[in-house]
């Protein structure tokens, strides 16, 4: 067998474990030989001949057009299915435009959304007013109570979604019950597994139908790029979802395709060693005497604490979110202004899954375009804090943190 030929995903010895899928899942390398993958940066293929280009045109072969299809975009796609466990994978330009894709290639007017009201702002909005103008329904749920979900299935239930866990409170749910309850109504599952990503959690082996991403996030795992993907069975990915996404065109760029291809040879590594770092600022906060309680599901203070490690492979994730001591909604919301201010170090902003860390108030931020009751809802108070733990040195994050925790002022 040629180098080449083992470099093709479906000819890799059987049984190989994560880690070397994470280096070794790619489409074959070129005539050079490159070891590290290519990224071919074009817009269109030169086809051999106009008979040629006509069949591969109309039967949507490889390779006609980059909205269509790149090589570099096929590798990433064959790692992270592979990653995954999953058949298929297509990737996309953000992880809210695979969650529209979703919706374009399984939903039309008259069905109806069951979702956890505790996940991402953009994602409630998505839902609850985007996809409603197209006349899909959407009931949002309490992420942990199964009878909830249960009850408010209806008899056009098409899709169930959850992700696991919740930004920004950690909230971790059963995707085994999920999946039992999606599937006894004749419903799919979909999964959000961006907080865990492969390396701590695979939801496809628990019965989920469909896994999605936000690549921008520990996929690539440095806060370069805008990423997104789903992965899921060959029937609904390559039938199903690839035609839309040929048609409506959220297709990621071969660059930022090969920037989250490379991202994903460290994900075990960085996610672990985010998980630890994570762990062990979660347990300083909670004996902060300024914080009121700290959403972890590392900690067995979390409700879903023993879920959590049993689904995500003993680790917590590298998310937590924190609640200040609290009196009234501006009260709490000046103390965590005043913990940001006083930082030094953490990163302002509202990403996550980078090397540095970043800190965010979620109610002014990634939930501040929904109202005060959808908020309330969630659980976002005025006082809740994100820390998205980067790889700093852990006593230089919690250092920083105090600068902000040790001034406030005691009328807050």
């Amino acid at each position: 067998m040629s180098q080449a030929e083992r470099r093709v995903p479906g000819t890799l010895p059987a049984g190989l474990r994560p880690e070397t899928l994470a280096v070794r899942s790619a489409l074959p390398p070129s005539q050079y030989g490159e070891n590290s993958e290519a990224l071919f940066l074009t817009s269109a293929y030169v086809q051999p001949d106009a008979e040629t280009s006509a069949r591969r045109f109309a039967n949507n072969e490889d390779f006609t057009y980059n909205r269509t299809s790149n090589p570099t975009v096929r590798s990433l796609e064959a790692r992270l299915a592979a990653l995954e466990g999953a058949e298929a994978a297509i990737a996309t330009s953000t992880g809210m435009s695979a969650i529209l894709l979703l919706a374009m290639g399984l939903l039309k007017a008259g069905d109806h959304v069951l979702c956890s009201r505790s996940v991402f702002g953009s994602t409630i909005n998505l839902f609850a007013k985007e996809f409603g103008k197209f006349g899909v329904q959407t009931s949002f749920v309490s992420q942990t109570d199964l009878g909830e979900w249960r009850a408010a299935i209806t008899p056009t239930t098409r899709l169930l979604f959850a992700e696991t866990p919740t930004n920004p409170l950690t909230e971790v749910c059963d995707i085994r019950a999920l999946a039992d309850l999606a599937h006894e109504a004749g419903a799919l599952l979909v999964v959000d597994n961006t907080f865990c990503t492969p390396a701590l959690q695979r939801p496809l082996e628990l019965g989920a139908d469909l896994v999605m991403h936000a690549g921008t996030k520990f996929l690539d795992g440095q806060g370069r790029v805008m990423a997104g993907s789903v992965c899921g069975p060959r029937r609904i990915i390559q039938d199903v979802l690839a035609p839309v996404l040929r048609t409506v065109g959220m297709t990621i760029s071969p660059f930022n395709a090969w920037v989250v291809l490379k991202g994903l040879e460290t994900l075990k590594l960085r996610m672990e060693a985010h998980s630890r770092q994570a762990m062990a600022i979660a347990q300083w906060l909670e004996a902060h005497p300024r914080v009121a309680r700290v959403h972890y599901p590392g900690l067995s203070s979390h409700p879903q604490h023993a879920l959590a490690l049993r689904q995500q492979g003993g680790q917590g994730g590298a998310v937590l979110s924190f609640e200040l001591q609290g009196h009234d909604p501006e009260a709490a919301k000046a103390a965590a202004f005043h913990v940001i201010d006083s930082t030094q170090l953490l990163s302002i902003a509202t990403n996550l899954g980078d090397t540095k860390s970043i800190l965010c108030h979620p109610a002014t931020t990634s939930h501040g375009r929904l109202s005060e009751a959808q908020r309330q809802a969630a659980g976002i108070g005025q006082g809740l804090l994100r820390l998205a733990v980067g790889l700093e040195h852990v006593d230089d994050i919690t250092d920083d943190l105090q600068r902000g925790l040790a001034t406030l002022p005691h009328s807050l």
